[in-house]
C-alpha cells in the first residue's frame, strides 16, 4: 500500500465498521468483550498493544482474528533466545546472477505483526522493533525502508514464567500504547469455547474481511475529529500527574502516558457511539494505558499489588469534571 492520504470517512461510518469488526472477532473469542474493545481501540488509535497473560488464553488467536477481520497482511514472528535483529528487520543478500546485494524484507514489513513471546529474546533483538514501532521504518546497512500503512505490533508476553526470559526495558514498554490482559474464562465461557470447536469440526478459524487496510487508515485519520473538551483533557493530565506523587509508586507516568490516554480514549468514545470523549472513556482506558508506565515501590512487589489497581485508585482520587462542563454533543447516528 502507498502512503497517499486516505479518503475522508465519517465518524458514524468508523463506528459502524468498528462494531462489525468486533462482532466478527467475538464470534471466535468468547467472553472477553472489554479486552477486545481495548485491543481494537489501540489499533484505531494507531498504537501498538502488548498482550500480557498466561499461555493458552487466546492471545495469538486474537491477533490472527483481528488481522483477518481488518483485511490486513499478517505475519507472526516467534521470539526465541537465538533470534537476531536481522531476523526481524531483514538483511542484504548477495545475488549471484546480478552480482549485487539485494535487500530481503523481514517479517516486520507487514500491516499487523504478531511478536509472539517478545520477552524470550535478548534485548538487542527486542530493540530491533523500537525504530519500527516509533518511526514506522527500519534502517539496514545505512538504508531506510518505510513500513506499509497501517502498521501495528501486537506483542505477547508471559507474566509468570521468567526462566530464560528477558524482561522488556522501560523504553520498550513505553512504545506500547496499551497493555491488555484477558484472564481465565468462566466455566460457562470455557464450555462455549468447546461447543464452538465442536460446531466448526476443524481446528482452523477463518474470518472473512470486514474492511481492508485502506479503510482502516481512513478510520484512524477520522479519529482526529473526535472532540476532547478542555476539562476532560485536563482530567487526563491530572491523573498522570497524580501518579507521580502517589505513595505506592516509585516512578509515575511520563507525558507519553497523557498522550496514550488521549489517543485511546478517543477511539473508545467512537466504539461507544460518541463523537466526544467523556471521563468514563478516560477511566475505561486508564489501566491499559498507564499500568505498564508506572513503577511500584520495591517493598510492595512482595505484596503482589497490581499496578492496574493503583491506577484505578488514582482515577478514583482525581475529581472528574462535572457532566455540565462536558460538551452536549449528540451520539453518532445509528448507534445505540
Amino acid at each position: 500500500m502507498n502512503d497517499h492520504a486516505a479518503p475522508p470517512i465519517g465518524l458514524d461510518e468508523v463506528a459502524r465498521h468498528s462494531q462489525a469488526v468486533l462482532k466478527s472477532v467475538q464470534s471466535v473469542i468468547v467472553g472477553k468483550d472489554e479486552s477486545l474493545k481495548l485491543v481494537l481501540a489501540g489499533i484505531l488509535a494507531g498504537g501498538h498493544i502488548l498482550l500480557e497473560d498466561l499461555p493458552g488464553l487466546g492471545k495469538t488467536l486474537t491477533a490472527r482474528c483481528f488481522a483477518q477481520s481488518l483485511g490486513l497482511d499478517f505475519r507472526r514472528l516467534q521470539f526465541t533466545p537465538d533470534l537476531l535483529p536481522a531476523d526481524v528487520t531483514g538483511s542484504f543478500l548477495y545475488n549471484q546472477k546480478s552480482g549485487e546485494f539485494v535487500y530481503r524484507k523481514g517479517p516486520v514489513h507487514t500491516n499487523l505483526l504478531l511478536a509472539d513471546e517478545i520477552n524470550r529474546t535478548p534485548p538487542k533483538t527486542q530493540s530491533a522493533l523500537l525504530e519500527a514501532m516509533q518511526e514506522r521504518q527500519v534502517s539496514v546497512e545505512g538504508e531506510t525502508y518505510r513500513l506499509p500503512r497501517p502498521f501495528t505490533v501486537l506483542a505477547t508476553s508471559n507474566p509468570v514464567e521468567f526462566e530464560g526470559t528477558y524482561q522488556l526495558p522501560e523504553a520498550q514498554l513505553d512504545r506500547f500504547l496499551l497493555r491488555v490482559s484477558f484472564g481465565y474464562p468462566t466455566q460457562d465461557e470455557e464450555w462455549e469455547v468447546l461447543q464452538r470447536r465442536l460446531g466448526r469440526r476443524t481446528e482452523d478459524v477463518e474470518l472473512d474481511p470486514v474492511i481492508d487496510a485502506e479503510t482502516l487508515v481512513a478510520m484512524q485519520a477520522a479519529l482526529e475529529h473526535v472532540t476532547v473538551e478542555d476539562s476532560v483533557g485536563r482530567y487526563m493530565v491530572a491523573i498522570v500527574a497524580a501518579s507521580r506523587t502517589h505513595s505506592q509508586l516509585q516512578v509515575g507516568a511520563s507525558p507519553r502516558g497523557s498522550l496514550a490516554l488521549l489517543l485511546a480514549s478517543r477511539a473508545l468514545a467512537v466504539l461507544s457511539g460518541r463523537d466526544f470523549v467523556t471521563p468514563d472513556d478516560v477511566k475505561g482506558v486508564a489501566g491499559a494505558a498507564l499500568a505498564h508506565r508506572i513503577t511500584l515501590r520495591p517493598e510492595l512487589w512482595m505484596r503482589r499489588i497490581d499496578p492496574a489497581t493503583v491506577v484505578a485508585d488514582i482515577c478514583h482520587g482525581v475529581e472528574a469534571p462535572q457532566t455540565a462542563q462536558a460538551p452536549t454533543y449528540g451520539r453518532i447516528p445509528n448507534q445505540r
